[in-house]
Parts: structure tokens; C-alpha cells; sequence
């Protein structure tokens, strides 16, 4: 039989694992997946009351978050703004998501184009980024004088094709 002491202490390392596992998740934005993370501490672990009582502000924070999560999005702009939200966590595969489907409602509009570009830039998707960010200043121009100065896409500067576009040769 183990030492009471030996387990005790099992424990606590096991609810600090999977505390931190929970907190991975809440910092990259994942709210519902720390919350299930959350509640199998809750319920596995309550007697380490130092880690239950962190997960149980933790978790209220998550199903706070999630909520707002939740909200509807219904026109062109809503996909528009959530997906800018998106990108600004860091987020740019949902982004592109929500960007994707304002572009099937709108799909010859430039800055859903941009963007797109800009999310595939942030991504190391280079030719995706090109091929959206020509789609874009074919609908408007102005996006190549945007491109020239886009901070995103500094690094494609020197790139041949990405001067082609912005006619930068």
C-alpha cells in the first residue's frame, strides 16, 4: 500500500498537470476545451483545495468567455469584424473561416480579398497569400499602394512575384 503522504502528493502533481494543460488551452483562446480541462480537476482532485480554488475562478472565467463566444453573426460586416477580432488573437484559422464565409456573401470585395492575403502572410502560406492579395488589387487598386506598405508583408518585399503584383519593379 502507498504512503498516505506519497499519494497525497500523486495527486497534487496530477491536478497540476492537468491545471496546466487547462491553462494552455485558456491562453490560446480554446475557452470550452480549459473548461472540460477544469471540470475533471474539479471533480478528480477536489481535495487539493490550492489548484480547485484557481480552476474554479478559471472555469467561471470560461463559461464567461464562451458565452460571448457565441454570438451570431448574420451580415457581411458581423463576419467582416469577428474575423479582424480573429486575427488580432492570433486566431487566423478561425479567422479565415469567418472571412471565407463573408466572402461567399460578397465575393468580389476587396478587403475580404486583403485580408485574406494578409491572414495567408501571417500564416507562411506565400503563394495563398499572393494569389489573394492579386484577386484583391484586381478588384481596387488601391490595395497594391496598401500591400507596398503593409507591415505584414515586409518580408515579401524582394519576392518577385509580390513585386509583379504591387508593380514594384
Amino acid at each position: 500500500m502507498a504512503e498516505p503522504s506519497k499519494t497525497k502528493k500523486d495527486d497534487y502533481q496530477k491536478a497540476l498537470t492537468v491545471y496546466s494543460q487547462a491553462m494552455r488551452l485558456f491562453h490560446k483562446g480554446h475557452y470550452s476545451e480549459a473548461a472540460a480541462k477544469l471540470k475533471v480537476l474539479l471533480e478528480k482532485f477536489s481535495k487539493e483545495r490550492e489548484i480547485a480554488d484557481r480552476a474554479q475562478v478559471y472555469l467561471a472565467i470560461c463559461q464567461e468567455r464562451g458565452k460571448k463566444e457565441e454570438i451570431q453573426l448574420k451580415t457581411f460586416d458581423d463576419y467582416y469584424q469577428y474575423s479582424v477580432y480573429k486575427i488580432n488573437q492570433g486566431n487566423y484559422e478561425e479567422a479565415l473561416k469567418y472571412l471565407s464565409k463573408a466572402h461567399q456573401m460578397q465575393p468580389k470585395e476587396g478587403k475580404i480579398l486583403y485580408l485574406m492575403a494578409d491572414v495567408y502572410c501571417l500564416m507562411g502560406n506565400k503563394d495563398e497569400c499572393l494569389e489573394y492579395l492579386k484577386k484583391a488589387i484586381q478588384v481596387d487598386k488601391f490595395f497594391r499602394i496598401l500591400a507596398q506598405n503593409e507591415r505584414d508583408f515586409a518580408d515579401l518585399r524582394e519576392d518577385k512575384k509580390f513585386k509583379l503584383i504591387t508593380r514594384l519593379v
